[in-house]
């Protein structure tokens, strides 16, 4: 009985382990289709957290958001829908009435175009639930042409999508256009969805 208990637990403590070293590295492309850096997403406890490493950016300050579909055809990345947003709030980490669970800081590229950076997506999860970056298919990370101006709706007056990669719930499935409809992000009085 000693013997099933502590196996039981040293099983218990590996599951547990495995969720909280939850990692996923993503590639980023830019509209021509070249592999221009990675987003390494880890799971914490306040979020997910995001170390970006890219190039070919403009210097100055890039809009960065999570949106709704894992698909990224270029070079306007339009197929990726719009930021994602479970919970139908307005856009913009300054908005009164909370943001989208896609809303990000804006990333500053450097004299070079580079962005090495660390973001978090404060609530958000690797794992199941309706906070999830892997809820449906899955979820892309898209970097645009200008700042995030925080408040702006729908989207902040960030500029074109120039970088973009996909977060698949399954890594290994194929790219795909997503068969959902974007959501119309001027409606902000929907239903939430579970």
């Amino acid at each position: 009985m000693r013997c099933f208990v502590i196996t039981c637990f040293i099983i218990l403590s590996a599951c547990q382990q495995s969720e909280h070293d939850l990692t996923r590295t993503i590639d980023m492309y830019n509209g021509d289709g070249d592999m221009v850096g990675t987003a390494t997403l880890r799971e914490t406890a306040d979020g997910v957290e995001v170390k970006l490493k890219v190039e070919g950016l403009a210097p100055g300050f890039h809009g960065i958001h999570f949106h709704e579909f894992p698909v990224c055809e270029g070079p306007d990345f339009t197929s990726a829908g719009n930021h994602l947003n479970p919970e139908g709030k307005e856009h913009g980490l300054m908005h009164p009435d909370g943001s989208h669970l896609g809303d990000l800081p804006n990333v500053e590229a450097d004299s070079s175009g580079v962005v090495d950076a660390e973001l978090m997506v404060a609530g958000a999860t690797l794992l199941d639930g309706k906070k999830s970056l892997l809820a449906g298919e899955g979820t892309s990370l898209i970097i645009h042409e200008t700042a995030d101006d925080g408040i702006s709706q729908p989207a902040g007056n960030a500029g074109a999508r120039v970088l973009c990669g996909e977060l698949k719930k399954d890594p290994e499935a194929e790219s795909e256009k997503s068969s959902e409809s974007p959501t119309d992000p001027t409606e902000t009085d929907k239903k939430e969805e579970e």
